[in-house]
């Protein structure tokens, strides 16, 4: 046997393989729960990713963000130009460093989740991102489980993405996709600053 016709015969079996396992699976009839977590850069960035492929369905997408402040981002820019199909709320303070208060920043947190449980429960959107909740969970801000009660009174067809280092057990245990983001190098470790573009 040549080196193509073993490469064809693998590939077919692979193929069948997969149809096999696309054949077994069904479309999801409720939303789902993505947890977007890990030490690693790409979390937000991913969600963001899957930001721009709902609303290229036209679909209806939500935005809480739990620390990230004010500060001008890239990805907000770019999501503003979609205001009809989009809501975006920047809720927290800056980083938990910044504000050096912890009464506050469970008083934000809070503000955040209450708007995020009405935009979960609406039934007006498809998609909302839960963006640095993991954080606010991380330093007891939020327990794990109001989060988790907020995410089963959601509505049936809403999908969620939480993002964010140091997931919950808990919250880990209940999501349907669990992806971490591993640090193998990072710029900031040899001096060099965030990139506009690059990294905000």
């Amino acid at each position: 046997m040549t080196d193509d016709t073993s490469h064809t015969e693998k590939m077919k079996a692979l193929q069948e393989e997969q149809r096999k396992k696309t054949d077994a699976a069904s479309v999801p009839d409720r939303g789902l729960v993505l947890v977007h977590t890990g030490n690693g850069k790409g979390k937000s960035s991913s969600a963001f990713g899957v930001i721009a492929r709902a609303l290229g369905w036209g679909q209806k997408v939500g935005v809480v963000q739990f620390i990230k402040g004010k500060w001008i981002t890239g990805e907000r820019q770019f999501f503003s130009k979609f205001p009809d199909q989009l809501d975006w709320h920047t809720m927290g303070e800056g980083f938990t460093w910044d504000t050096q208060d912890k009464a506050r920043d469970i008083a934000a947190a809070e503000a955040a989740f209450a708007r995020a449980k009405d935009m979960m429960a609406s039934g007006k959107y498809d998609l909302v991102v839960l963006d640095e909740i993991n954080i606010a969970m991380r330093y007891d801000y939020l327990t794990v489980d109001a989060v988790l009660d907020g995410l089963k009174a959601r509505s049936g067809q809403t999908s969620v993405i939480l993002t964010g280092r140091d997931a919950k057990p808990a919250l880990c245990d209940y999501a349907d996709l669990v992806s971490e983001m591993v640090e193998i190098k990072h710029p900031f470790k040899a001096g060099l600053k965030a990139k506009r573009g690059v990294d905000f």
